[in-house]
């Protein structure tokens, strides 16, 4: 944790980043009440946006530093140390949801800033199911940070990202096509939902909390022996 926020590069573009787009999208539209007809105003709606697509970016950034610890060889001193994955794990967790906390506080401020008031219940709820929604794209980018190297995670991670925002519907709503099908398959789909708990929409249903489980499961599974293969590399 203390690595990840004195590293003030990282820090800016990854917190910065959802930050200032919220402010160059919403900012010239405070005024809008109701958002292409939504009923909704601009700023709260993009906030929420905003919220889901920087709290994934913050936990997925996970995966930039893994692979910049393995290109020094941090992970081959673990081999002498009695750390056990879930140690590991757990620090990585924890380091991801202090980064989307972080993004959470700044972007609450900023929507609040522009006019955004919502009542304390429903600034609770949604807070809660992001955090949730969060949970699988933790082991999602442990496993990239372990098969990839540091040249090639970047690139991989922004188009990824760019991927589940999209298909996660963080910029505009899927509809009812191939497109929202496809969507609902993809954690960043319940997690842009989890966000919307603030503009007046439903909690999850079954199948939200079973595709939000089955990733969590499987990356976590395929991102542990990622990491063990790496600590017992010669």
């Amino acid at each position: 944790m203390l690595r990840t926020f004195r590293n003030r590069r990282f820090f800016i573009f990854s917190l910065g980043f959802p930050l200032v787009l919220y402010f160059l999208i919403a900012g010239p539209n405070h005024d809008v009440s109701d958002l292409g007809g939504t009923g909704i105003s601009a700023p709260l709606y993009f906030m929420v946006g905003l919220t889901a697509f920087g709290t994934m970016t913050a936990v997925l950034a996970s995966g930039a530093r893994i692979a910049a610890e393995r290109a020094v060889g941090w992970n081959r001193q673990l081999r002498i140390t009695p750390l056990s994955t879930r140690a590991y794990f757990r620090a990585k967790v924890a380091t991801g949801y202090l980064m989307a906390l972080t993004t959470i506080a700044l972007l609450y401020c900023a929507g609040l800033s522009m006019g955004v008031s919502l009542p304390a219940s429903r600034w609770l709820e949604m807070t809660l199911f992001i955090l949730v929604g969060l949970i699988p794209f933790v082991p999602i980018g442990v496993l990239m940070g372990h098969v990839l190297n540091a040249d090639s995670i970047g690139p991989a991670m922004g188009g990824i990202t760019a991927v589940f925002a999209f298909l996660g519907g963080t910029w505009f709503p899927l509809g009812s096509g191939v497109l929202n099908d496809i969507g609902q398959a993809l954690p960043s789909y319940w997690l842009v939902q989890a966000s919307h708990v603030a503009l007046g929409g439903d909690v999850w249903g079954a199948k939200g909390w079973l595709v939000v489980a089955a990733w969590t499961v499987a990356a976590a599974i395929l991102a542990a022996r990622a990491y063990r293969r790496d600590t017992k590399r010669v």
